[in-house]
């Protein structure tokens, strides 16, 4: 057994699945290839395992009865959000009717909710003047996001003979357009049909294929891009105008300032309680990860 914290045998199992679903977030963002930073993987599953743990531990320890009206409550209010009972146990992914094991399960969460409120304790609304220092002080992080709006010229492979035809075609359009041809008048001309879309309008990160926001967002005002691809063919495209992010007022935001700001004062006691309790833990760990992992 690698893993035990105050006693508790953590199965090797539940650390593999904690591994192996940080990994799978890091590859699906790009940010890890193959088996590099896999002892870190597993300094950072490790230590998620053991907060909880801890937690859980705590939990069981201050509230170790739990009434089945709040238990009745939350389970309730679970399968209300699921859908129903039969999604419910589809979604937490046990056979229908598991009654004993969920109800212990909503137990623990009923636990740890009442230890998280005697963690946060009493919180005060913040005052407009707080409020007001917290914007100034994070303003990065109230600000619009960067917009630009784009013109293109798109072509499919309709009625065409070969993707080296098409190609050929658009760097013809390309050096027309960079000796001065009107862009837009030109797109008008290459329309394939009335649906396809010339002014695409402005347009943030996250709102086209990625390969298309690759290029547009790296060009300048009145630039005409290269000849490029994605699923949908060979594009050109222009950008006519770019919005720059600039701080939101203070009014339009202040529920989304005041929400932050709550939480993040929640998560500096969160973190600070959890800390004492994996300092006051014992914790035995018989595969330790390799030095500079994370882990503890």
């Amino acid at each position: 057994m690698a893993l035990i914290i105050n006693g508790e045998n953590i199965d090797d199992e539940i650390i593999e699945t904690e591994f192996r679903q940080i990994k799978g977030h890091y590859e699906r963002t790009l940010q890890v290839a193959c088996c590099e930073r896999d002892p870190e993987f597993q300094g950072y599953a490790k230590d998620n395992i053991i907060a909880r743990a801890v937690l859980n531990q705590e939990a069981a320890r201050r509230f170790p009865e739990v009434a089945m009206e709040d238990i009745d409550s939350r389970l309730g209010k679970l399968i209300e959000e699921a859908g129903g009972e039969e999604h419910f146990y589809m979604k937490i992914g046990m056979p229908f009717g598991s009654t004993d094991i969920v109800r212990g399960n909503v137990a623990n969460g009923v636990r740890l909710d009442k230890l998280l409120q005697g963690v946060y304790g009493e919180e005060a609304p913040p005052s407009d003047a707080e409020l007001q220092a917290y914007y100034e002080a994070s303003i990065d992080a109230f600000k619009s996001e960067e917009q630009i709006h784009v013109v293109h010229i798109t072509k499919g492979m309709e009625g065409a003979k070969s993707r080296t035809e098409v190609y050929a075609k658009m760097r013809d359009l390309r050096k027309q357009l960079t000796a001065g041809a009107d862009f837009e008048k030109m797109a008008e001309e290459q329309r394939g049909n009335e649906q396809q879309q010339i002014d695409l309008g402005w347009f943030k990160r996250g709102e086209f294929m990625e390969e298309y926001e690759a290029i547009a967002f790296s060009m300048e005002v009145n630039e005409v891009s290269p000849v490029f691809t994605t699923q949908l063919g060979f594009h050109l495209c222009k950008v006519l105008g770019r919005r720059d992010p600039a701080p939101i007022p203070l009014e339009e935001i202040k529920d989304a300032v005041r929400t932050r700001m709550i939480e993040e004062a929640r998560d500096k006691k969160f973190n600070a309680f959890v800390d004492a309790l994996k300092a006051a833990a014992q914790i035995e760990d018989t595969e330790p990860c390799e030095a500079g992992c994370g882990c503890h």
